[in-house]
């Protein structure tokens, strides 16, 4: 795989740093982190502009390269990233446009590109984390719709997001992957109740979702009855495999800012210090690598990512903890100061050996589908 970027892909570089210029001095002022109404209003008026600009839709369907090169120069140019855009764009939004029918790319793709509409995600239960199969949310047929009824936690977004990636078991009979569906549930929906959860971060990012006997209709099914398990690994190959990509841009510059404040400092005469910098130079370095191959894999072989994303996703998650506990290293005792820049992205760090499957799913993932090695039960 030649990873160096063609005249054509330098110029698309060029094209994107000259509006990146012109936009982002007319951008307001960034909401407090804590408050999502806004948070919503600021991060759909953004994607708005990248869509009436031509860039709404670069992590769907653009080139490989530039996709990277859309993630390297709106981080290098400091622009805004999906924010409370995340699932719609990146897995939902693209596990529509994989799985859905015509009628259901035509109703949803658009309102997600233009910032219209966002989503959340509906996967995780106080039962049914890590082993997600184990999910026992319930759909039962009532003529033209479904009735659901069951309780969602650690759902990102839910109290500013418009549609629900939904897993509802449909089969309670059937093996326990099987009897799955994956459906898209409107949050005004009656019978919808969302309780926000605070963060050891002190955002109210999460947030639990209680339905009680809400009536979806069955046109919004995404893939045949009981075959949501299959459709949900293509939603989580692509959370694993690219949602975190952008991210990966953010952390080689922070990196760069911890070594340029330890040598302001004196912590850079910590040989040990130095030494842990510099494996993190090295790993994300190779992590961008590994993006760079996922994402031309899925794009060579026309699909949704493969199992690399488990391996990406189990290093990412591990290196950005580390990232953050070498900061507050070199902070010192400002690490101690929630207002502090980095504070709140080491707590926050904690969470993704948690998201998107746990390191422990990852693990096995990888042992089991790029290993060979028998499954453990």
């Amino acid at each position: 795989m030649d990873l160096a970027y063609t005249a054509e892909e330098e110029a698309f570089r060029e094209g994107l740093r000259s509006w990146l210029k012109a936009a982002l001095p007319s951008l307001p002022p960034r909401p407090d982190p804590a408050d999502w109404p806004a948070r919503r209003a600021y991060d759909t008026a953004w994607q708005r502009r990248l869509y009436d600009a031509g860039y709404g839709a670069v992590h769907w369907d653009a080139p490989p390269a530039q996709r990277l090169i859309f993630l390297e120069e709106t981080e290098r140019a400091g622009a805004p990233y999906v924010g409370a855009n995340f699932v719609g764009l990146l897995h939902a939004g693209p596990t529509v446009a994989a799985e859905g029918t015509p009628a259901q790319r035509d109703r949803w793709l658009q309102p997600i590109l233009r910032g219209d509409e966002v989503w959340c995600q509906g996967f995780s239960e106080p039962g049914a984390g890590s082993d997600l199969a184990s999910l026992r949310t319930r759909a039962v047929r009532d003529g033209d719709a479904y009735v659901v009824t069951g309780h969602k936690i650690w759902t990102s977004h839910a109290e500013v997001a418009d549609w629900c990636e939904l897993l509802v078991r449909t089969d309670p009979d059937a093996p326990r992957h099987r009897g799955i569906t994956w459906l898209a549930l409107p949050m005004d929906a009656p019978g919808v109740t969302v309780r926000p959860l605070r963060t050891l971060a002190g955002t109210a990012e999460f947030a639990e979702v209680f339905l009680d006997e809400v009536r979806v209709p069955a046109e919004f099914r995404v893939g045949a009855e009981n075959d949501g398990w299959r459709v949900t690994l293509v939603t989580l190959s692509y959370e694993r495999g690219t949602a975190f990509a952008g991210e990966v841009v953010a952390c080689r510059r922070v990196l760069g800012e911890v070594a340029r404040l330890a040598r302001g400092n004196g912590r850079w005469d910590d040989t040990a210090l130095r030494r842990r910098l510099g494996r993190l130079h090295a790993e994300f370095g190779a992590l961008w690598r590994l993006v760079q191959w996922n994402v031309s894999e899925a794009q060579a072989s026309r699909g949704a990512p493969g199992v690399g994303g488990s391996v990406f996703k189990l290093r990412y998650s591990h290196a950005r903890q580390e990232l953050y506990d070498a900061a507050a290293e070199v902070l010192g005792a400002d690490a101690l100061d929630a207002d502090r820049e980095w504070v709140a992205d080491r707590l926050s760090s904690l969470a993704y050996t948690i998201a998107a499957g746990t390191s422990q799913i990852q693990r096995n993932i990888v042992a089991e589908r790029i290993l060979g090695l028998p499954k453990g039960r």
